[in-house]
Order: structure tokens, then C-alpha cells, then sequence
């Protein structure tokens, strides 16, 4: 460390902007002589987001801070914007941006239908109220953002938030069909609304304890298809697909759709959203 040592403290600060975070903290727990530069508002000033005073004013509830570093972990935390229907948050440890888009952002068909589907408040929602299918044969959800308002040149993963009431029906019988879509690049995959456990479960019903052998064949004849997983804040979430955010500000559309026909029910939206892969 003695040539760093040596050089003025916007220089040092200057290199560390090349760096990450998390690096910086780990900087920051190992050197002393590296303090001062990795705590200057000069170096997390390079972290935030070029928005970031944007961001500030649509946030539902002030954020309080006094230092650019305190803003950036402020900004870590996910916190409400634009009248509570969104919420962003920075990766800690690349800096990289994430929303999530309420259910009230979406396009969800037949969502102004109260028979099929109604909007409740849950108290584990980040968000107001969160949509509750009912019943539907034809189900479809899409949103849509742009480039623009990630962090560019950076891989993302698109993810529908979502869980299953004790009365849920209907939603292990056939895939429905995820698709991320940026510019003229389409991806398409398959994915259950409901766990694989759950799925076994009603297979072994449906076909009189043959569902293991039915879910077998199935896997052999068809394409990988994907189920949710559980998320560290209690909902469940399924993975719509992937794309690159680029330098140019594009469409990126994501959706879920199973018109099989078949009644179904249950299923509980609180949103999708949008965070950098590592």
C-alpha cells in the first residue's frame, strides 16, 4: 500500500471508482490509510445512479442522509416512488438499479373484472393492493419499460412476485408461456404458477398415485419448464426471462400468458421486477 499512500486523496478515491461497493467496503475493513478517500463523497458520488436526484423526488417518504455514502446504502434499501405504484432499489454490491412495478402497473386481462379478479390490500405487501385471481380460463399478464431507466451495458432478470391462496386451482395443469422481448430479440420459456411440489401433489390425485411416473414422461417430451422459488421477503417469484439493457434506449416487454382454457384460480400478483443478474 505504500505507493497509494503517496498519491493525493482524489487521485486514490479516482481509482476506487473503478472498483465496486463491495469492494470498497472490503478496502475499507482491511487498510486504514484507504479510509478517508473510501469514505469521500467524491467516490460514492460515482456509485449512484446519474438520477439519483430524480429518483429522491418521487420517493413516497424523504430519505435521510448525510453523506453520499449514507445516500447509497439509503438507496439500497427499496423504498416507494411515484405515488407508491413502483419501487426501486441499487444492488448494493454493484450499484446496478432495480424496480419492481406494482400489480396496478401491469396489464392484466379481464383485471377490471371484479368476477375474475380483485384488487385486496395484504399486509405483507410492499404495495397497497395487490390483484387476487378469482377464476379465468384465459389468463395474461404484461408490462412494459424501457431501457432507459436501468443501469446500461448490464444483464437483467425479468421476475414475476407472486403467491397461491389456500384455494388455488387449476394452475398445475398446463405452462404458461414467459416472454421477454427487447427490440427484435424474443425469448420464450415455460413455467408453472405453482411449486413442483404442489403440481406432484395434484398429479398423484388426478392420476391415482401415478403423477411421479406422469411428471416424468412429461419432463422427457417437453422443453425445461420452470417453477417459483421463495424469496427472502416471504413471496414466491418465477423467473420470466433475461436481456441485456444496453447503451440504447429500447421497449422491453415481459409477459405471462396460459389460454389453455382451463379454470383456474388463486394465483395472488404483487408485481414484477426487474433486478441486475449476478
Amino acid at each position: 500500500m505504500s505507493n497509494i499512500d503517496t498519491l493525493p486523496e482524489d487521485c486514490v478515491a479516482s481509482i476506487l471508482s473503478f472498483t465496486s461497493p463491495a469492494d470498497v467496503s472490503r478496502f475499507l475493513s482491511v487498510s486504514s490509510s484507504l479510509r478517508s478517500p473510501a469514505l469521500s463523497d467524491l467516490l460514492w458520488l460515482s456509485f449512484l445512479p446519474s438520477d439519483y436526484s430524480d429518483l429522491l423526488s418521487r420517493s413516497v417518504t424523504p430519505l435521510v442522509f448525510s453523506s453520499k455514502r449514507d445516500l447509497f446504502f439509503a438507496l439500497s434499501r427499496p423504498f416507494l416512488i411515484d405515488s407508491g405504484s413502483k419501487s426501486f432499489q441499487l444492488d448494493r454490491y454493484s450499484g446496478k438499479k432495480s424496480y419492481i412495478l406494482s400489480a396496478r402497473e401491469l396489464s392484466v386481462t379481464w383485471g377490471d373484472d371484479p368476477m375474475l379478479w380483485s384488487w385486496i390490500p395484504m399486509p405483507k405487501s410492499r404495495f397497497s393492493e395487490v390483484a387476487h385471481l378469482r377464476t379465468v380460463s384465459w389468463l395474461e399478464i404484461k408490462c412494459e419499460i424501457r431501457t432507459g431507466i436501468l443501469t446500461p451495458n448490464a444483464w437483467y432478470g425479468a421476475y414475476l412476485i407472486m403467491n397461491l391462496s389456500h384455494r388455488a386451482y387449476g394452475l398445475y395443469s398446463a405452462a404458461s408461456e414467459v416472454t421477454v422481448e427487447v427490440g427484435n430479440v424474443v425469448k420464450k420459456g415455460k413455467a408453472y404458477l405453482c411449486t413442483e411440489e404442489e403440481r406432484e401433489q395434484e398429479m398423484e390425485t388426478l392420476f391415482c398415485g401415478n403423477g411421479r411416473d406422469r411428471l416424468r414422461e412429461s419432463a422427457e417430451t417437453e422443453e425445461d419448464e420452470k417453477y417459483p422459488s421463495m424469496r427472502e421477503d416471504g413471496w414466491m417469484e418465477i423467473e420470466l426471462g433475461e436481456f441485456y439493457s444496453g447503451e440504447q434506449d429500447q421497449d422491453v416487454k415481459m409477459s405471462v400468458r396460459e389460454v389453455g382454457y382451463r379454470l383456474k384460480g388463486g394465483l395472488i400478483v404483487e408485481g414484477i421486477q426487474i433486478r441486475p443478474k449476478r
